[in-house]
């Protein structure tokens, strides 16, 4: 008896349902993850636990925006439009202006 074992190849259902997991993570379905439906079917376990990606999360928290107003209003200044659609610039933009 040959002792190699040999994977069986994903099923288009399997493919199609990662595919529309990483659109929905918005992350990337690695090729080689592909090339086996039991690693595929891992991937999926772990993609479908994770939370949806969502435009909102992205967004500075209102606790953020009323500093940055606070500060604003203390140092004389505009927060930029940008800041109000980005948590990352929204940080920054505190932290240069504490």
């Amino acid at each position: 008896m040959d002792s190699t074992t040999h994977a069986l190849p994903a099923t288009t259902k399997q493919i199609a349902y990662a595919r529309s997991l990483a659109l929905r993570n918005k992350t990337l379905l690695p090729w080689e993850v592909q090339q086996d439906r039991r690693s595929l079917s891992a991937w999926i376990d772990a993609q479908a636990q994770l939370k949806p990606v969502s435009d909102l999360d992205q967004l500075p928290t209102s606790k953020q925006v009323a500093f940055a107003e606070k500060l604003a209003r203390i140092k004389r200044r505009a927060v930029p439009d940008e800041c109000f659609r980005d948590k990352g610039l929204m940080s920054k933009w505190i932290d240069g202006n504490k």
